[in-house]
């Protein structure tokens, strides 16, 4: 009787452990799997995401090489012997302008508030993800073109009724999405003649356009430049989440 009790014991115990065991196993697959589902739902919105500021970074490259372009032509005008009054005001404004398109980090803010990094896909943070949301290039550029002598400069001679009919006909152009991505092919100016050609006079005779013209040009070229460089980053991070090249096509 004391061997079938110690052998009852036994079996029990033996059943108790392989429970808690199988418990633990069912439930380490449980949360395995729930983390799995969290990875796969962080990976959808993120590619969102990063997707939905692509197309903002696109645009913002498409806009600043305009206003390159423009940087460009006022050079070339102000140093005509007898310029387009129209043209040389015209693209002296232009050459002023500076965009912005802040990024979409909601769901990246959440991953890294909540520990969650290790939920992405081995290399994701490493391909250039966490360098794209740890500094605002953007931003940066923006803050510095809004900063830009040459703009002060150059909007405190241009009128204030001629800017607003630059606004009203001579703007800007805008994508699908509603994203600035360069200025109007026809430009529709509704200001006096007379006014235009004093404008370009006053450009012309302002030694400091011409001065300060020339840091506009570092700065647009470096516009273009860094928001390339971050282009390319959210390209390899998308890349990295699974996103195939084709569908990173312009």
């Amino acid at each position: 009787m004391k061997r079938q009790h110690w052998t009852g014991v036994f079996i029990e115990l033996v059943i108790v452990v392989v429970g808690v065991f199988i418990g633990l196993q069912v439930n380490n697959w449980n949360q395995a799997r729930a983390e799995a589902r969290l990875g796969q739902d962080y990976v959808k919105r993120l590619t969102h995401d990063l997707q939905e500021n692509l197309t903002g970074l696109r645009a913002e490259i498409a806009y600043y090489s305009a206003i390159l372009e423009s940087v460009q032509k006022t050079d070339q005008l102000l140093r005509a012997a007898d310029p387009d009054p129209r043209a040389l005001v015209v693209n002296a404004y232009r050459a002023t302008e500076i965009n912005y398109n802040a990024p979409v980090r909601a769901t990246w803010d959440q991953i890294v508030s909540s520990g969650h990094l290790g939920l992405l896909p081995a290399g994701a943070v490493e391909s250039g993800l966490s360098q794209y949301y740890a500094f605002d290039t953007a931003q940066d550029i923006y803050r510095a073109g809004l900063n830009s002598a040459y703009r002060q400069t150059v909007r405190q001679i241009i009128p204030m009724t001629m800017q607003i009919a630059m606004r009203a006909g001579c703007s800007d152009e805008r994508d699908q999405r509603g994203n600035i991505v360069g200025f109007v092919k026809t430009c529709d100016l509704n200001v006096d003649p007379a006014v235009l050609t004093e404008v370009a006079a006053a450009l012309r005779s302002n030694p400091a356009v011409l001065a300060d013209l020339q840091y506009q040009y570092s700065f647009a070229v470096s516009a273009t430049l860094n928001l390339g460089g971050v282009e390319n980053n959210v390209e390899g991070a998308l890349a990295a989440l699974g996103v195939s090249p084709e569908t990173l096509k312009h």
